[in-house]
C-alpha cells in the first residue's frame, strides 16, 4: 500500500501552518513520531516582522526578517539561508531514519527554495515512499507539482478546522 503524500496549498494567512501544527499534535498524541519543521511568523508590535523555522521537538531559528539588509530577499524580507538550512535540512534527514515517522514540512515556498539543497531533499523524501504532508506556497505549487507526485489539497476557511483530524486518521497506523 502506498503511503500518503500530500501537499497543502492556500493563500497566505489561510491557516496552513495551523493545520500542520494541529496535525503534529494529534499524531504525537497517537504515539506517531513526527519529523520535519514548522515555519512561523515573528510578530513585533502586532505586525509580522519575519519568520522562524523550528524542528518538531528541536531547535528554532529566525530565517527571515524585515530589518535584515544583507543577503537574498523575498519581498520585504531579508533571508538567512544558512540559518534555515541548519534547522530544516537535519530535520528532513531524520525523517529518513526515524522508524514509523510522519514527515511534516511547513513550508515549501520562495524563502525556503533559496536553499539549493532544500528542493532536492524534498523530492527525495517524497520519492522515499514515506508518509509526508508539506505545505506549499500557492504561487509555487505548479512548478513543484511537476517534480513531486502528491495529492494536492487546498486549505480553506471551511475545511481548515477539520483537516488536521482527517489527515491524522489517514496518517496514523
Amino acid at each position: 500500500m502506498s503511503r500518503p503524500r500530500i501537499l497543502l496549498t492556500a493563500p497566505p494567512r489561510t491557516g496552513k501552518t495551523t493545520v500542520v501544527r494541529r496535525l503534529a499534535d494529534l499524531l504525537r498524541a497517537a504515539g506517531v513520531p513526527v519529523c520535519g519543521f514548522l515555519s512561523d511568523e515573528v510578530r513585533e508590535h502586532g505586525r509580522r516582522a519575519g519568520f522562524t523555522v523550528e524542528e518538531f521537538g528541536g531547535r528554532k531559528a529566525v530565517m527571515a526578517h524585515l530589518s535584515w539588509v544583507s543577503g537574498p530577499r523575498v519581498g520585504r524580507y531579508g533571508v538567512n539561508v544558512p540559518a534555515f538550512e541548519r534547522i530544516a535540512l537535519p530535520a528532513m534527514q531524520r525523517a529518513l531514519t526515524t522508524k514509523g515517522a510522519v514527515t511534516l514540512i511547513d513550508e515549501i515556498g520562495p524563502m525556503e527554495l533559496l536553499s539549493p539543497a532544500f528542493l532536492p531533499r524534498c523530492v527525495a523524501l517524497f520519492e522515499a515512499g514515506l508518509p509526508i504532508v508539506a505545505t506549499v506556497h500557492q504561487r509555487t505549487h505548479p512548478t513543484l507539482k511537476a517534480q513531486i507526485e502528491a495529492e494536492l489539497i487546498t486549505v480553506t476557511p471551511q475545511n481548515r478546522d477539520d483537516l488536521p483530524r482527517a489527515l491524522a486518521r489517514l496518517l496514523a497506523p
